[in-house]
């Protein structure tokens, strides 16, 4: 475990999610520093299956030392995020520090608040045992995930770090590595068992299988057999990449660069590419003649919908539906250009 230092000590921390899970553990890291909390969630009742609301984590936060402000906030709710924001203000004086979820933002955000405020989005190695994993998971699932100490120290170490390091996807286990953190079955709900992988990171699926078949465990990546990619035939699919060809210009390469790649399940489906490197651009079926630089694997069904405006890519990736390899900033490059063909499609 990392040991606290005490440098968080009467900085304010506004964090969402802060009721339980995740966000409460990296709430009560700080709160050993003597920092002050914003407990920014929607629980203020005791739900029937979760544990936790924002009150039970204000007194947690208290006795581990911290000063806690509970606020009722639904991140969807602009009011409510304002609200929070002035009662911080005015409670603690300003904040310096935030934890938020919406990973897709950090580039955009560390550059145009660069100099002044750093913005880092922290992803888990493996999954991590909270009340939600749980639910999904089903009994047992606690074996496999580690705890949610892991977060905390890893944002911990994020928060030790100056403005100047921002714009980072961070990963918790290789940042705890370079704070020289070695033994990492500490974290472990069961140590020596193997650990899912987190569900938006690449694992290499043999490894994860033959872990867990030594446990006697069948994870369900076990039973996808990558299967050759269907031919081409007419569809929405094909009749979107004529309309995105159709809408290229010079212009739209020189400002991108970038070469993209589609893995896409279902009818018309298979691997398509969209190159925006070279001159004049290109679509077409299978792979391009340049490596890809992201790897975009999605369903054809929210491909069409992506590019049409009707699914935005954010709340795609967020929600499981869009996987991303490669370079995150040129994935969102691509989203800049959807928009622009919405009214096409």
């Amino acid at each position: 475990m990392l040991p606290n230092t005490g440098k968080l000590a009467g900085c304010t921390v506004f964090i969402t999610g802060a009721s339980r899970g995740i966000g409460k553990a990296i709430a009560l890291k700080a709160a050993k520093d003597g920092a002050n909390i914003v407990i920014a969630a929607k629980t203020a009742q005791a739900h029937p299956k979760l544990p936790g609301t924002i009150y039970t984590a204000a007194e947690e936060i208290k006795a581990a030392g911290g000063k806690a402000l509970p606020c009722i906030v639904d991140v969807r709710d602009e009011e409510q995020i304002s609200s929070a924001v002035e009662k911080a203000v005015e409670k603690f004086g300003a904040y310096t520090i935030a934890k938020y979820g919406m990973s897709m933002c950090v580039l955009g955000m560390a550059e145009e608040f660069k100099g002044e405020i750093a913005v880092n989005a922290l992803w888990p190695k493996t999954a991590i045992h909270t009340a939600a994993m749980d639910m999904l998971g089903g009994s047992g699932v606690e074996s496999q995930c580690r705890k949610v100490d892991i977060m905390a120290d890893a944002a911990y170490c994020i928060f030790k770090k100056p403005k100047s390091f921002t714009g980072n996807f961070i990963i918790d286990e290789n940042i705890l590595k370079e704070e020289g953190i070695k033994n990492f079955d500490v974290y472990a709900v069961t140590p020596g068992h193997p650990l899912l992988p987190d569900f938006f990171l690449d694992e290499q699926p043999a490894m994860v299988t033959k872990k867990a078949d030594s446990y006697g465990a069948v994870p369900e990546l076990k039973e996808e057999k990558t299967q050759p990619p269907p031919k081409a035939r007419s569809g929405a699919v094909e009749e979107t990449f004529r309309i995105v060809k159709d809408s290229l210009s010079d212009d739209i390469v020189k400002a991108t660069q970038a070469v993209y790649q589609f893995e896409l399940s279902g009818e018309d489906g298979g691997t398509w590419f969209l190159d925006l490197k070279s001159k004049g651009g290109n679509v077409g079926y299978g792979e391009p003649s340049d490596q890809a630089d992201v790897v975009m694997s999605m369903s054809t069904d929210d491909f069409v919908k992506m590019f049409s405006g009707k699914l935005k890519p954010t709340m795609a990736f967020m929600s499981g539906k869009l996987k991303i390899k490669g370079n995150m900033a040129l994935a969102i490059k691509l989203e800049k250009l959807m928009n622009q063909m919405n009214s096409k499609l």
